[in-house]
């Protein structure tokens, strides 16, 4: 493990450390339009360090970046870290009030947007008392600086602040699943935690690695992937800045040939199920793919195997946690498991009272985690109740089999109890897109006559489905698959399911819903 005590810039891990080791040329990002190498990376985001400090950000103070993964996000978030100032990466679909929120939260001193993001923002920026500076990445500024233009006059030499191990080197903030976002505060050392314990000791990330990751670096899943992680060994990546589409990934290999491809279990049911896409291959270097943001459904896993010859690693990750730490791992997968623990990781599971549950029993996950954040931004009472001393409650249920092999079970505020036994809405969502007619479930709760609790599922159809006498053998199917207790009462068929930014699927708008418009087609 890297020595994170005491004075210590993450930046001087991921970054110069590349250069005294002789990759000034190597091939650090591209994005289909431009390129840096890691000298080039190194360059930039001194320019970036010396912008702020002359537009007056001092260290610990923070900026936020609305910004596409292109070469300049790196280039933006490294040098804000380089002058100890605190970049706040933001999910980038978010709506203007929830902009005005995260930014008045967050009290950002300068904004760093691109180009095609600024509409979302334009009409709140100069509202936001503590926004001093609007900087635009692209070709017009609309009226505010240009980062291109501001960079041409900076140096490219900056003496990189020495921060400490644990003081705050950037935030994220959460998706936002259940409400408003909570800012994450995550301090210089967990960046290489995370490197360190799951990308070398599971990935096996090597220097020839490409790497393409589907989730955006604004997400802590997307950072690690084509930040953290390739920064580490000095390998390459692939910046996609545009919405990660079956068509556009599959572009993207055949153009790029990844060795490491990151995805989510919407995008991998997707690519697999595209009938745009159906003779498109993987890449001959593809090695290893790794999933997160929801549970992988096993029958996902085992259709992306036998198509492209290479394993989905699935595995369970968070934002206050910055990256997975249960992990199925290279010849160690089990479909429908989140895996193992990652090594340098400890978990538990508890019952309602705090106690470890046995092997076979469905109990909340805690983790002790090196990359652990600090706490949430002003949310102190949200704070006490997530960290626990070493331990984070993740608010995910998990069953531990005698294996060591723990399986998702669903959010606490997801799991409900049928006939008193608990029901896990993902268990139901699995059986149902195994039928041949269903491309993407979910499941809620919803009170019968009675006012007791049963599964109803929302549904998105394939294509060619047949829906004639559907419900009722949807029903029948999944009683014959995982019990006849846990059966949805009621089936409606959307268009869509609603889904934060990075893939997860927002059940309490299907329960917010469902109490608005009564039950579906029984």
């Amino acid at each position: 493990m890297i020595e994170t005590s005491g004075a210590y810039n993450a930046v001087t891990y991921l970054l110069d450390r590349n250069i005294d080791e002789g990759r000034s040329q190597k091939l650090a990002y591209t994005d289909t339009v431009s390129e840096l190498t890691y000298g080039q990376l190194q360059q930039q985001t001194c320019r970036v360090a010396n912008l702020l400090r002359r537009l007056g950000v001092r260290r610990e103070e923070r900026v936020a970046m609305i910004m596409l993964d292109t070469v300049d996000f790196p280039s933006v978030f490294l040098g804000a870290m380089r002058a100890g100032i605190v970049p706040v990466p933001l999910n980038t679909l978010l709506t203007a009030d929830q902009y005005a929120y995260v930014l008045a939260d967050c009290r950002a001193r300068v904004l760093f947007v691109s180009e095609a993001l600024y509409p979302s923002v334009k009409d709140i920026v100069g509202r936001m008392s503590d926004l001093e500076c609007v900087v635009v990445s692209g070709k017009n500024a609309f009226g505010h600086k240009l980062l291109s233009e501001e960079l041409k006059g900076e140096s490219d030499v900056f003496a990189t602040v020495a921060t400490h191990a644990d003081e705050p080197a950037f935030w994220l903030y959460s998706s936002g699943s259940t409400g408003m976002p909570k800012g994450v505060r995550h301090l210089h050392s967990n960046l290489a935690a995370t490197a360190e314990t799951y990308a070398k000791q599971v990935l096996g990330i090597r220097e020839d690695d490409v790497c393409l990751s589907a989730a955006k670096l604004f997400f802590a899943y997307g950072l690690g992937n084509a930040l953290t992680f390739p920064m580490s060994v000095g390998a390459t990546t692939v910046l996609n800045s545009e919405r990660p589409t079956p068509a556009v990934m599959f572009a993207l290999m055949n153009r790029y040939n990844p060795s490491i491809f990151y995805g989510v279990p919407t995008l991998f049911a997707a690519m697999l199920h595209d009938e745009a896409s159906k003779d498109e291959r993987a890449g001959k270097r593809l090695r290893i793919c790794t999933s997160a943001g929801e549970a992988l459904p096993e029958s996902v896993g085992h259709a992306w195997k036998a198509r492209f010859g290479v394993d989905i690693l699935d595995g369970v990750g968070s934002t206050e946690l910055l990256h997975i730490f249960l992990s199925n791992a290279p010849g160690d997968v089990k479909y429908g498991s989140s895996g193992r623990p990652v090594p340098g990781y400890k978990v538990r599971l508890v019952n309602e009272a705090g106690a470890d549950v046995a092997d076979g029993e469905v109990g909340e996950l805690l983790v002790d985690a090196p990359s652990a954040g600090e706490g949430y931004w002003n949310q102190r009472s949200k704070s006490r109740r997530t960290f626990e001393g070493h331990w984070t409650r993740t608010g995910d249920k998990y069953v531990r089999d005698a294996d060591g092999r723990y399986t998702f079970c669903g959010r606490s505020d997801d799991m409900f109890k049928v006939s008193g036994i608990w029901v896990s809405p993902f268990e139901v969502e699995s059986a149902l897109i195994t039928h041949p007619a269903v491309l993407e479930a979910a499941v809620v709760p919803e009170a019968d006559s009675e006012g007791l609790l049963k599964p109803k599922a929302f549904i998105v159809l394939r294509a060619d489905a047949e829906k004639r006498g559907l419900d009722e053998a949807l029903k029948e199917y999944v009683k014959q698959k995982i019990g006849v207790w846990k059966y949805p009462r009621w089936i409606e068929t959307v268009d869509a399911l609603p889904k934060t930014a990075t893939g997860k699927i927002q059940r309490f708008k299907l329960r917010d819903d469902g109490a608005a418009t009564g039950h579906g087609q029984a």
